[in-house]
This record gives structure tokens, C-alpha cells and sequence, in this order.
């Protein structure tokens, strides 16, 4: 069997998909979905009728919310990318979508409600990676902090550790990556969330031990992901 099966917007990682699959119920858990977005300039609805507008705009009538609430999954984070350091792929948008396991994750995919919506999706969306995540640590909300938010997901050169975050990083969450579902052939070692300023984000665009790195700084509409960390801990 291929290890990856091709769709419009992105690559379907096979083996991420069978070891989720293939998983225990006692074995499975929350997992915190990560969403890098690009959108078509013009959504794209084939020989279907579709109303004309861009690829923003359709992702924003597909958003499920109704769907991942009956499942019992929240959206912790949501929002525009406002800058970006670094990677080929110009993204749009940043969103989180936390399941209470990666069987409803995959429960989703087949409910007809989700696949009306899915439409609006594969007219909208240019380019994505969807990837799942189990946080790490949360740190204590920092009232005093406007520094701007930040994303970093990395991949590690091997048998190496990234260096230590310079002066003007204040940290806010960590994930590691259990797996690309969908996306480009990259693999992702962690995600971190941030604040920082701009001379921390100058210099972090080459980080030590970092041979891949996306870098965005991000406009939230929604932002809890301290929230959502510390439920799933306590």
C-alpha cells in the first residue's frame, strides 16, 4: 500500500492515518488538530453550482461548528496570519480544533452534516496541513504581556535539540506532533505558541537545530489554549 494518498490540497500522510485507526480505545485521547490554511484567491466549485466568492469566504461557511460540538470538540485557537518568517507556503489562517479522541476525529469524516459542509472546503482551500498535537506544558497567563502572538512549528535536525529561546520570548504553550494527517511530505517535530517581540522573531527565523521551520505571527479570534491545556491536565 502507498504510504500517501494525493488530494487537491494536500497529501493524506497513510501511516499516521492507520497507527490513529489502529488505536486501542485505552490507548486513545484529546488531540489538539492543528490547521495551516491557504486559500484559492477565487473559491473553486467545479461544474457545481457555487456562489462567487473568494477561498476565505467559502472556509468560512464550511466552518463545522455545529459538528465539532455534537462531538464534543472545542476550537481553542482561531485566527489570521498577519506576518510570516520564513517557508515557501504563504498562510492565511491558523486554527486548532480539539477532539476528545482521533476515533471521533475520524467520526467526523463520515457524518453527512460534515460532508455538506466539506463542499465549501475543497472550493476554498489552495493548500493545507493538518497535523496532531499533545500539549506539553501551558504556562500562567502573562496580563502584562502585548507582545504579539507567535507560532512556530519546527522539525529537528536528527539526534539534535533546538538551542534555548533568546531574551523577549514569553512562552504560552508547547505541543509535540503526533503525526501529519494531511499535508505537503514534511514531518513536524513540535509546535510553540509565544509571545515575542521583534527582535526575538528576527532572531529565531534560523534557529539552531531547526532544518524546517514555519513562523508566523497570528491575529486571534479566538485564543484558549491555556484554557483548554490545563482542563485536559487537571
Amino acid at each position: 500500500m502507498a504510504n500517501q494518498l494525493e488530494y487537491p490540497f494536500g497529501t493524506i500522510n497513510v501511516g499516521t492515518a492507520g497507527r490513529w485507526l489502529h488505536l486501542a480505545p485505552e490507548d486513545d485521547g484529546r488531540v489538539w488538530m492543528l490547521n495551516l490554511m491557504k486559500y484559492k484567491e477565487v473559491a473553486d466549485y467545479g461544474d457545481a453550482a457555487g456562489p462567487a466568492i473568494s477561498g476565505r469566504e467559502a472556509d468560512d461557511i464550511y466552518a463545522p461548528t455545529d459538528v465539532l460540538a455534537d462531538l464534543g470538540a472545542t476550537v481553542p485557537l482561531f485566527g489570521d496570519v498577519t506576518r510570516q518568517v520564513g517557508d515557501d507556503v504563504a498562510w492565511d489562517r491558523i486554527a486548532i480544533a480539539c477532539y476528545p479522541s482521533r476515533a471521533s476525529f475520524f467520526a467526523m469524516q463520515d457524518r453527512e452534516d460534515f460532508q455538506k459542509q466539506y463542499v465549501h472546503k475543497e472550493a476554498g482551500m489552495e493548500t493545507t496541513i493538518v497535523m496532531g498535537c499533545v500539549p506539553v506544558s501551558a504556562a500562567e497567563p502573562d496580563e502584562a504581556c502585548s507582545d504579539p502572538l507567535v507560532m512556530r512549528v519546527r522539525n529537528f535536525a536528527e539526534g539534535q535539540a533546538p538551542g534555548p529561546d533568546p531574551d523577549g520570548v514569553t512562552p504560552v504553550a508547547r505541543f509535540d506532533v503526533d503525526g501529519v494527517i494531511l499535508g505537503d511530505r514534511r514531518t513536524w517535530d513540535d509546535v510553540r505558541f509565544d509571545r515575542m517581540d521583534n527582535v526575538a522573531l528576527a532572531a529565531l527565523a534560523r534557529s539552531e537545530g531547526v532544518v524546517d521551520q514555519v513562523m508566523v505571527v497570528i491575529d486571534p479570534l479566538i485564543e484558549d489554549l491555556i484554557a483548554s491545556i490545563r482542563t485536559f491536565r487537571a
